[in-house]
């Protein structure tokens, strides 16, 4: 059966023969590919419907209220799955939004076709359980919701109606976050503290936090109502049930029998009633969540070999050693030989050299023992490269440039207290500074790793930062709508400049110190009197948020990439926009000017890097290997070395000429969202979400 939904239409049923819907003539095969099988449900905003395109099955929702509010909210919803990507959330394909017009209809019907989950809702599950769920479960579950909300809130949105019913469990025991319609880009308007109209917020009653309920929300409103779904799921009681009207508490403590006191406390926290008394990321909760899961439920330890293989008498009487774990992959410097196969080879060289030594003349023993010892050092190394890569016999350079990532890594920097978002090196080498999404710069000795100085005074997550040619100026970039102008010698503030009025995700300075840039996420760039802090224009042209800027070596030229998936080319004395380039299929996430000023890069969310000129603006080549995004690059100095981190956790290193993937560096447990390279171009600094900073040494 194919249903019409139109909802005029008098008798919506019809044969699957049929195309066209025999009662009103709407067509019947949306879009040419999806066939309705039946409606699922109603209520709110829509209808849900089951769709097949071809054998698979999936979910149409169809706007019913078609007034503006409820429009917005419907054609967000699309534009913010298509954005996430994450198991235990559902998917809608790039052209999963679409206008539907049955026949002499002059309005559309509103389409949103996703990903069916198979398996019921959390609060229908409760219904059918009959009884609570119990601490283990709770634990592994908070566990997967905290990892969904990660993804939603790095990418920029808030969920604000995270209940029960809006959490699905798949066949499989996977949850699944539904329901985006109530999304918000976590914008200045969102985080604002200055109460709405009323009206203007979607919530839920008994889930939604009290400054939800006055009318606005922050990313920590979230918390709040998985701490409350998770009340209802451990007591089988809506959250109501326990509210003490004369105090404003939750007196729920005392419902669960069997719950530990961790768990307990953790889901209070997540309910404090004020929001900076809340966890103050979903990083801090999934710390919080891993710790108590190793308190309750330890890993078992390692266990010895079931097997032993037979061994001589006298070996079986040796007094028995006891067990010892392997250490953690972090030890491992570098893959260990088998012990008899490397001693053999050095003891057949070195037996060579010291038995020939004895009926050889004295005259000769200074060669021979130069002789011999090369002849220890390529055995060894051929040994080293047979076990290690099964090549023989094995180029030592072979063996050089494919060395472990660990023996490149100088030092790891930890004090940053959420993910390291921007890094940069001051002129003279000297230098780091790294910005942070727990809203501080923090400035360090390059060569030392010392940290020397934590400069405060954002209110939000800093993105970028940049520093003056001279080394004397330090200017940062953040969420908080500001770029800030520091002396980077005594870190004091100089000078705060306002005027975007969305995030502000890049920086740059022109070669001669003069000039400021910044792209903002409110699809502007503004250019800036660096002295002053003069606002001298503003650039239009994109039509989503801007990401990357850069300046070219003659200061000549800016560059700008965007989430609308192009580069711009303006020209930076005039404003002009003189060339947009194309090819990226996904938001352009960083750009990169070689020294000479003729080569451009691009990296992508497609997870490409682009390889362009930049005077004809002409695509030279393609390069593909990160398997994510790719966030961050960087050229060297003497323009020979690309470099790029992504989503991946991996950095690559390049051949810019040529486009061949020199190394791969891992280390980084999370994405690297930032990389820079030394002006000696000797030290590569890579910044995570894993709250480091990894410096290494960089290959010529």
């Amino acid at each position: 059966m194919r249903l019409c939904i139109n909802p005029n239409c008098l008798k919506p049923e019809n044969d699957d023969k049929h195309l066209f819907c025999r009662s009103c003539g709407s067509e019947l095969l949306l879009q040419g590919l999806y066939r309705v099988c039946r409606e699922l449900g109603g209520g709110g905003f829509g209808k849900t419907y089951e769709v097949a395109e071809g054998d698979t099955l999936k979910v149409l929702k169809v706007l019913i209220m078609n007034n503006p509010i409820a429009l917005r909210l419907f054609k967000q919803e699309a534009e913010v799955l298509q954005k996430l990507n994450h198991p235990g959330i559902p998917k809608v394909e790039a052209d999963g939004y679409f206008e539907y017009y049955p026949r002499g209809s002059q309005d559309p019907i509103h389409c949103i076709v996703m990903e069916k989950i198979e398996g019921e809702d959390l609060a229908t599950y409760l219904e059918k359980r009959g009884q609570a769920i119990p601490q283990k479960l709770a634990l592994k579950w908070l566990i997967e919701i905290a990892e969904i909300l990660h993804q939603v809130h790095t990418q920029g949105f808030l969920h604000r109606d995270i209940k029960p019913a809006n959490i699905m469990l798949r066949s499989d025991g996977q949850l699944v976050l539904i329901d985006f319609g109530t999304v918000k880009a976590a914008t200045a308007t969102v985080m604002s503290s200055q109460p709405k109209k009323p009206g203007t917020e979607v919530y839920t009653p008994g889930y939604a936090p009290p400054e939800q309920v006055q009318g606005y929300t922050v990313h920590k409103s979230d918390f709040f109502a998985i701490g409350r779904s998770f009340v209802h799921l451990l007591t089988n009681k809506p959250p109501l049930d326990f509210y003490n009207l004369d105090t404003g508490d939750l007196e729920w403590r005392g419902a669960v029998p069997n719950i530990s006191p961790l768990l307990v406390d953790f889901l209070d926290q997540l309910m404090q009633r004020l929001a900076k008394d809340r966890p103050k990321d979903t990083g801090a909760i999934l710390q919080g969540l891993r710790e108590i899961e190793n308190q309750l439920y330890p890993p078992p330890l390692p266990k010895a070999a079931q097997t032993q293989p037979s061994l001589p008498d006298e070996a079986l009487k040796q007094k028995s050693q006891p067990f010892s774990p392997p250490k953690p992959a972090k030890y491992k410097k570098r893959p260990q030989a088998n012990l008899p196969e490397w001693g053999l080879i050095s003891l057949l060289a070195i037996t060579i050299f010291f038995g020939g030594k004895q009926i050889i003349s004295e005259k000769r023993e200074n060669k021979l023992l130069g002789a011999g010892i090369l002849l220890i050092g390529l055995l060894e190394t051929q040994a080293y490269g047979y076990i290690r890569h099964k090549k023989f016999p094995s180029n030592p350079v072979f063996l050089i440039t494919n060395l472990p990532s660990s023996w490149l890594l100088q030092k790891t920097l930890t004090g940053h207290s959420s993910w390291v978002i921007s890094v940069a090196i001051s002129p003279d080498g000297q230098t780091l500074v790294s910005g942070s999404g727990d809203q501080t710069i923090h400035i360090w000795d390059l060569a030392t790793g010392q940290l020397k100085r934590t400069l405060t005074g954002h209110s939000d997550y800093v993105n970028s930062v940049a520093i003056s040619p001279d080394g004397q100026t330090l200017v940062s970039g953040s969420d908080d709508k500001t770029i800030k102008i520091w002396d980077l010698a005594t870190g004091q503030l100089k000078r705060t400049l306002t005027g975007h009025s969305d995030y502000v995700n890049s920086v740059a300075i022109s070669p001669d110190g003069q000039t400021l840039v910044s792209g903002s996420d409110d699809k502007t760039i503004k250019i800036w009197d660096l002295a002053t802090g003069q606002l001298k224009r503003t650039l239009t042209g994109h039509s989503n948020e801007v990401y990357p800027v850069a300046i070219s070596p003659d200061g000549q030229t800016l560059v700008s990439g965007s989430d609308d998936k192009t580069i711009k080319i303006w020209d930076l004395a005039t404003g002009q926009l003189k060339r947009t380039l194309t090819g990226h299929s996904d938001a352009v996430i960083s750009v990169a000017i070689s020294p000479d000023g003729q080569t451009l890069v691009s990296g992508s969310d497609d997870k490409t890097i682009k390889i362009w000129d930049l005077a004809t603006g002409q695509l030279k080549r393609t390069l593909t290997g990160h398997s994510d995004a790719v966030i961050s690059v960087a050229i060297s100095p003497d323009g020979q070395t690309l470099v790029s981190g992504s989503d991946d956790k991996t950095i690559k290193i390049w051949d810019l000429a040529t486009g061949q993937l020199k190394r791969t560096l891992t280390g980084h447990s999370n994405w690297v969202l930032s990389v820079a390279i030394s002006p000696d171009g000797q030290t590569l600094v890579s910044g995570s979400y894993d709250k480091t900073i990894k410096i290494w040494r960089l290959e010529r």
